[in-house]
This record gives C-alpha cells, structure tokens and sequence, in this order.
C-alpha cells in the first residue's frame, strides 16, 4: 500500500499504545485520540512565516498566543505543513514563545510560560489537524469537532506529555451545524479554530470555566474551512 507522505507513518489499530522505537526518525499516530509521542527535535523546523517561498504559498492558519484575556505578540502564520510552537531553546525554529514580551507579567503566568518547554507540534493532515504534546506537562484542548453535537456541555480534553491529539476533523467539521448563541463562550470564539492552553485546564470540571482564566493558551484559527 501508499505509504504517508514523510515524516508521519500509521500504526496498526493493534499497535494504538505500542511504544515508538526512538531508533526511528518518523513521528508515528493512530486514528485514535492519543498515541506515542514523535522523536523529534526542534531544529527540524523552519520558521516558515519569515521564509522568501512562504509568500508565495496559501496558509493554513494563523495563531495566536494569549495570557488570560490577553493577545501577546502578532499572529503567526503558518505556511507549512506543520509548526513547533514552543517556549525558549536555543535551536528552536517555528514559534517562540518565550520572545513575546509583556509589561508586568503575573506569577501565575510566569510559572506556566516555564512549563511549556518543547511545547507542541502542530500537523495539518489529509484528515484533520493533529497536536502533539512535546512538553513535560499536559495540554487542554477544545475544538468544534472535539465537543458532542447539540451538546451544552463544554468538552475539553487533557492530553499528556508524549501523545498525540486530531484537534480538528476536516469530515466531521462539514457536518456540523455550528450555534451563534453557546452558552460557555468566553472571549474571542470562531467555528474553526482550536483552544490549546498549556499545563492548565479549563471548563466543567475544573475551577476555571473558561479559556480566558487559564494562564497560557494558543488559539488556532483554521483558514481551510472559511
């Protein structure tokens, strides 16, 4: 059979929680909502948005990185198949984190920023977008596809260091019938984008009910379905 376009490959449906061979230099995931984490590192990105190609290319989306009710720093466009968002390495290529700079900072924000490490990779895919958690702590994730149709229940999903996530389905997206008046809504919201916060999460189960109370956190605003 094909075989996916590198550097990803298809586990097995028996092999879901089958550990990666680190001998191995493809980023494995299932079908499944979690799977192993990919050995990658972060100078195998290229800051695509700065590249003289880029202009000539169509991006896939834009993200942005807010601390609580607060944007910090422009929009990052990505061009790319796929993006390192991260915090502060010295050979990281893609988006910084730790470069954006904001007056009077609170403790709160400051001890999550230092927890978001490698922070995550994000993969458009021929069926969806995928996030890996490259980080040591976990990440919270909301999405229109991610939530139970006609459902008013928030769903947020915890996703641990080393797993993976398809934070966005392109098939499920045309079937949903999006709602202008959600009740749970807080801040800035669009049918197609994806909540990520880092180490903190939100909603019913947590003391913060909404993405805006959650110290660090990204918003991914998809173009492919607008």
């Amino acid at each position: 059979p094909e075989s996916p376009p590198p550097p990803y490959s298809r586990l097995s449906p028996n092999d879901e929680q089958k550990p990666l061979d680190l001998s191995d230099s493809t980023l494995s995931y299932t079908e499944t909502e979690a799977t192993n984490s990919p050995n990658v590192t972060p100078g195998d990105f290229s800051d695509a948005s700065t590249s003289p190609d880029a202009v000539k290319r169509s991006h896939w989306c834009n993200v942005a990185y807010w601390e609580h009710r607060t944007r910090v720093g422009r929009l990052y466009t990505v061009y790319e198949q796929s993006v390192s968002i991260f915090y502060d390495l010295p050979q990281g290529n893609g988006f910084c984190l730790g470069q954006l700079n904001l007056d009077n900072r609170s403790e709160t924000v400051r001890r999550t920023r230092s927890k978001i490490g490698y922070g995550i990779l994000l993969s458009k895919e021929p069926d969806g977008v995928w996030a890996y958690n490259r980080s040591e702590h976990p990440i919270f994730v909301n999405s229109p596809t991610l939530d139970i149709p006609n459902c008013r229940t928030l769903i947020v999903r915890k996703v641990m260091p080393g797993y993976s996530i398809k934070v966005f389905d392109y098939e499920k997206s045309c079937l949903l019938q999006h709602t202008a008046d959600l009740d749970y809504t807080d801040g800035p919201y669009d049918p197609n984008s994806v909540r990520i916060s880092f180490a903190k999460g939100w909603g019913p189960c947590y003391s913060r009910q909404f993405i805006t109370s959650c110290p660090c956190w990204l918003e991914i605003l998809l173009s492919n379905n607008r």
